[in-house]
């Protein structure tokens, strides 16, 4: 196989393998480089066989077959690992030249890295790549930032690999510096609420309603026809996956300590630090947290016999109406995640400057990504008709629906209570949707405190001006 790469990529993972195999499935010529030579050589030999993909085992070697100005994707593990292959290929690159971050970086550290690249003439895009590894193959979702230029020279590449939908390819360029990594990091904080909403349904299903996995996993495939939401279906898929060694459900002998990359508490991080509310997405990156205290849980639960569900179904009308108001409750709960979501990346846009087109945003989210449903067609046309300030919530698209399901969300969050059932993202998506339409907030009588023991002052409601008391 002679002539020049088309693109290189560093990092043999399954995802960057499985990228590459998309890449040169698409038409192109794709040299393939990992730092352990075995790896290059394993992949070449098994899944690398008879395809346009040029192996090489240094980077110089690497950087030499590529085709001016050359294309680099980095798919290896964020942090460290990033800078170090950049400054690996530094010595060989020139002016002109494109680096492309495809994993999960921080936009921080994106930010800083397109800012010290653009110093040396080398080209930089932050890219979120979504869609794990079926996605990687078949068609991602990706998500580019950074320089215009940049992405302008990779544009066919990405369109043509990205997921296809009757809108277009699941790829739009998204703004300068790291706009595109703060779009992922995002995506992945609306993941984990999403996620956690559709486990602590599982959980009132089970110690609510005694259902089998199997009973389950029916009724999530019945609910999504709804809603065609990715986390649905495959949540469907596990309920019925049986152990083949014991012939049991297998989600019932997974160990509940569930793990993160810290994607989720990024998000969070950001939100506080930009003052924009994600309650629901906080409560499913602390109760992540709280999984992981095994041990303790195990010793309190012994201690007070925590209810597993036996009371739940006491004074309530029967299966038929839980399972109603789940329905209802999860659905509202998970516009409120994308909702609170879209909120901080409004606002990051606006405090950033990264002018962030939120219509592309949900509509590149449509296919290929782990959040991808139905929910962003909808919200993609409030950010088309309305603007890219509308609210998710307030908008005619769901108000209606907010208005003839809150009670089952409502009802719900009280009977677990009642039952010993925690519910923190239910629960906290509830509080903030009250907390949105409630009149007034008890706000004034925090104003109150701090006034009285630190002098901060506050506004009255019948004058203008700024006030302090004596207390």
């Amino acid at each position: 196989m002679g002539g020049k790469s088309d693109i290189g990529l560093i990092g043999l993972a399954v995802m960057g393998q499985n990228l590459a195999l998309n890449i040169e499935s698409a038409g192109y010529q794709v040299a393939v480089y990992n730092r352990t030579p075995a790896i290059t050589e394993e992949f070449m030999k098994e899944r690398g066989v008879n395809r346009r993909l040029k192996p090489a085992y240094n980077l110089e070697e690497f950087v030499k077959v590529l085709e001016l100005p050359r294309k680099i994707i980095l798919m290896v593990k964020a942090g460290p690992p990033v800078d170090q292959v950049i400054e690996g290929l530094l010595p060989f690159l020139e002016e002109g030249d494109i680096i492309i971050d495809g994993g999960n970086s921080f936009y921080r550290d994106t930010e800083r890295r397109a800012r010290e690249l653009k110093e040396k003439g080398i080209r930089f895009l932050g890219t979120g790549i979504s869609g794990g590894e079926y996605g990687a193959l078949y068609g991602p979702s990706i998500m580019p930032g950074g320089d215009e230029s940049a992405y302008r020279e990779v544009e066919e590449i990405f369109s043509k690999i990205a997921a296809q939908t009757p809108d277009g390819p699941c790829v739009s360029y998204l703004g300068g510096g790291p706009a595109g990594h703060y779009v992922k990091m995002v995506h992945n904080g609306i993941e984990y609420g999403v996620m956690e909403l559709i486990a602590e349904t599982y959980d009132l299903m089970r110690k609510g309603l005694g259902l089998s996995p199997a009973e389950m996993g029916e009724i999530f495939r019945k609910w999504n026809k709804e809603q065609q939401s990715y986390l649905l279906e495959i949540t469907g898929e596990i309920m019925d996956r049986e152990d083949p060694e014991t012939g049991k459900p297998l989600i019932d002998l997974i160990s509940d300590h569930a793990s993160q990359k810290g994607t989720g508490k990024w998000t969070v991080q950001e939100a506080l630090d930009l003052g924009v509310p994600v309650p629901t997405i906080t409560a499913a990156v602390n109760a992540r947290y709280l999984s992981a205290y095994k041990e303790m849980r195990e010793e309190f639960y012994h201690l007070f016999k925590a209810a597993e569900g036996k009371k739940f179904l006491a004074g309530i009308d029967g299966e038929r109406d839980l399972l109603k108001a789940l329905e209802e409750g999860l659905f509202l709960a998970t516009v409120i995640a994308y909702g609170e979501g879209m909120d901080l990346l409004q606002r990051a846009s606006r405090e950033y400057g990264y002018n962030l087109p939120l219509a592309e945003v949900a509509r590149i989210w449509q296919d290929g990504c782990i959040i991808r449903s139905n929910l962003l067609k909808q919200i993609q046309r409030i950010y088309r008709e309305k603007g890219e300030t509308a609210s998710i919530i307030l908008s005619g698209e769901f108000s209606k629906e907010f208005a003839g399901r809150i009670g089952s969300l409502r009802w719900l969050v009280g009977l677990a209570a009642e039952a010993g059932i925690p519910l923190p993202a239910f629960s906290a998506a509830l509080a903030y949707f009250d907390s949105l339409v409630a009149g007034e907030l008890p706000a004034n009588l925090i104003q109150a405190q701090r006034d009285y023991f630190g002098a901060h002052t506050y506004q009255r409601k019948d004058k203008e001006g700024t006030f302090h008391t004596e207390w």
